[in-house]
């Protein structure tokens, strides 16, 4: 199983970070990489939120696949790449809320960033809480689990498990105790060299903390 639903919500992974989301009549991808051969993807991209810019979350190539000539692509301050059209810039912090929303959707900017490695340091990356048909959605980027975590509300998290580059399978499952979600899925691990994880325990220790939260552990294309 490659997707899951959640309320209203469309829930699809592309493989390690990259996500579709569709609801209130919108189509959302973040971090769009590996993408899936054969049709259904060819610009048809409401909005595009990318996280940072290593090559496994800004891929040019699968970008300009989902890219239409309306879509809003969503781009860190601190990303080299240039993109014509409707691209905007934004930081951590940035509410794109309200009056602000992105065609309708509410769209929260949160910190990512590792504590005690080099791979993504604070300010480079971003995550995002986006909100569709009710469904707050948390995608972390690369991070640890990193303070602001306890403050960030969300009905879905979608949570890296790679030790190297960003939180193992302990520490995303102390994150997801910390959120308190109804679901949470495991991301970023087994689809790129040296992101070999275990979900299973991810979910196994995710279920000890508190077994409220259901993981969905999704297959890859």
């Amino acid at each position: 199983m490659g997707s899951t639903q959640v309320g209203n919500v469309f829930i699809e992974w592309l493989g390690h970070a990259g996500f579709v989301l569709k609801g209130q009549g919108r189509v959302v991808y973040i971090d769009p990489y590996m993408l899936p051969d054969g049709p259904g993807h060819e610009g048809d991209a409401d909005i595009i939120l990318l996280t940072h810019e290593h090559f496994d979350h800004c891929d040019p190539e699968s970008i300009r696949r989902v890219r239409g000539s309306t879509t809003t692509t969503i781009i860190p301050e601190k990303m080299s790449l240039q993109f014509k059209g409707d691209a905007r810039r934004i930081d951590a912090g940035d509410l794109l809320t309200g009056d602000l929303a992105i065609k309708g959707v509410n769209i929260e900017v949160v910190p990512a960033y590792n504590l005690d490695k080099p791979n993504h340091p604070r300010g480079d990356g971003v995550g995002y809480i986006v909100e569709l048909d009710g469904v707050r959605i948390y995608h972390a980027g690369d991070t640890d689990l990193i303070p602001e975590m306890k403050d960030m509300k969300a009905d879905v998290v979608l949570l890296p498990i790679s030790t190297l580059f960003t939180m193992g399978e302990e520490e995303a499952a102390e994150a997801a105790a910390l959120i308190g979600p109804k679901v949470a899925i495991p991301m970023h691990y087994g689809c790129v060299e040296c992101t070999e994880s275990d979900p299973q325990r991810f979910k196994e220790l995710v279920n000890e903390k508190d077994p409220r939260i259901e993981v969905i552990i999704l297959q890859d294309k």
